[in-house]
């Protein structure tokens, strides 16, 4: 039996196959959000180009809101890794039309929004099989190890991703797109690899309208669960600065797209030393109120990052910062240096629990759900953070956001203290759900 899951040829080629999706997936993300603000500001006010990447979230989260409990069924019944090389495939037409359309100078707005909705479908369906693959790949004495590597892989794309696509778009603005559909036809050749497994038998009982909204009642009664998705969800709704990055970049901190590069690297770096020690010395005690406290650092970074450029005005005067934003732009660097690190222990310990107390024939379903939070999270997060901002203005909105995150968390650590008593990953003996729990 092999000990540690890159052992296993299959974990070897999905690993690959999931940090390479989404590193092309969270490179496109950035650009994207950018391209929208820069073609916005040619016509509009700063607070109208900041409620059109408000919009960009929207068209990203609808297919989400629409699919994912579908995409979450369809999971628990097909084989997933077709599932998966279908979305990967989706993916990779939309990066490679965006960066022809790039290249030939001819990418407009609608043009944005409308391939930002066709990769929300690709997403509604990849995160759910993609998730609940994993499991059938290792035997189950490695199963931890096993899920911690993916998440480590989903959040190392997510952070590294980002930057990459800025210092991209600085040499030239259709490389990143370019490179990203590269990525997703390595992803998908990762995929094809991947030999068939073996499934545990899976039950299904009633309409398949009650089959897909069986993970939402298992998320519902299962609290550990619905704590971890739900605390990702509000904290990041509220605290998502990176939304606003491309304000940042552009107008506030004026380090322009090279210097968008360098700020979306820093929560990169502070996630992948983050990952580095856990693959050294792994989480083992205490791993719901480390989870916590991370999503409370989490916030206050956001605020601090808020606060980088007003803050180095305060103290040192309308001139000195006027003349040189090198203090301001440290500060936010390390602001975002410590969100990335308090995000990968927050995503880290998240993962892992919601795969190890889900029973395998329901983490497509439950995957789903996750996505679907964890998206709107995200998109909606950067919807909101857009539309407050042309409300009240990018900085108050990305402190007031941090403010939020920290006071969710304090919340929440009253509202499911069986987070706070999470203290070891280990599941519980058995996990299956009574029937009877799974109907209404």
């Amino acid at each position: 039996m092999p000990r540690h899951p890159f052992a296993v040829a299959n974990f070897r080629a999905y690993w690959v196959a999931r940090l390479a999706a989404t590193l092309g997936q969270m490179a496109m993300v950035i650009v994207i959000g950018w391209q929208v603000y820069d073609i916005a500001r040619e016509t509009m006010t700063i607070k109208e180009a900041a409620f059109q990447l408000g919009m960009i979230g929207v068209a990203q989260f609808l297919p989400l809101l629409c699919l994912s409990l579908f995409a979450g069924w369809v999971a628990d019944r097909i084989d997933r890794r077709w599932i998966a090389r279908g979305a990967v495939s989706l993916e990779a037409s939309c990066a490679l039309t965006l960066a022809w359309l790039t290249y030939s100078h001819t990418i407009t707005l609608p043009a944005l929004f409308g391939i930002a909705a066709l990769l929300g479908v690709a997403r509604a369906f990849a995160g759910p099989a993609l998730g609940a693959l994993a499991p059938n790949l290792v035997p189950k004495a490695i199963l931890p190890t096993a899920i911690a590597l993916s998440s480590v892989s989903w959040q190392v794309g997510t952070v590294i991703g980002p930057a990459m696509g800025g210092y991209l778009y600085a040499g030239a603005d259709w490389l990143p797109y370019a490179v990203a559909g590269g990525l997703f036809l390595l992803s998908l050749l990762m995929l094809m690899l991947i030999s068939p497994v073996p499934a545990a038998a899976r039950k299904f009982t009633g309409s398949p309208w009650a089959q897909m909204i069986d993970g939402l009642h298992y998320v519902r009664r299962n609290r550990l669960v619905l704590g971890a998705i739900s605390l990702d969800l509000f904290a990041v709704l509220l605290g998502g600065a990176t939304a606003m990055l491309p304000v940042y970049a552009r107008d506030i901190l004026q380090v322009g797209s090279e210097g968008l590069g360098h700020l979306r690297a820093a929560p990169a770096v502070g996630a992948v030393l983050t990952g580095l020690v856990f693959s050294w010395r792994p989480l083992k005690k205490d791993v719901g109120t480390k989870m916590l406290v991370a999503v409370a650092i989490f916030g206050a970074a956001t605020a601090v990052f808020g606060l980088s450029a007003p803050l180095l005005l305060h103290l040192y005067g309308a001139g000195a910062i006027g003349d040189d934003l090198a203090p301001a732009v440290v500060l936010a660097l390390l602001a975002l240096f410590i969100l990335g690190a308090a995000d990968m222990v927050s995503v880290y310990v998240r993962q892992s629990l919601i795969q190890l107390y889900t029973p395998d024939d329901m983490r497509g379903r439950v995957g789903a759900v996750s996505t679907l939070f964890v998206s709107g999270s995200n998109e909606l997060g950067e919807a909101e953070l857009g539309f407050l901002a042309a409300l009240i203005g990018p900085v108050a909105a990305v402190v007031g956001g941090g403010i939020g995150a920290i006071l969710v968390t304090i919340l929440w650590a009253k509202l499911f203290p069986e987070l706070r008593r999470a203290r070891t990953f280990d599941p519980p003996a058995n996990l299956e759900v009574p029937p009877k729990e799974m109907t209404t």
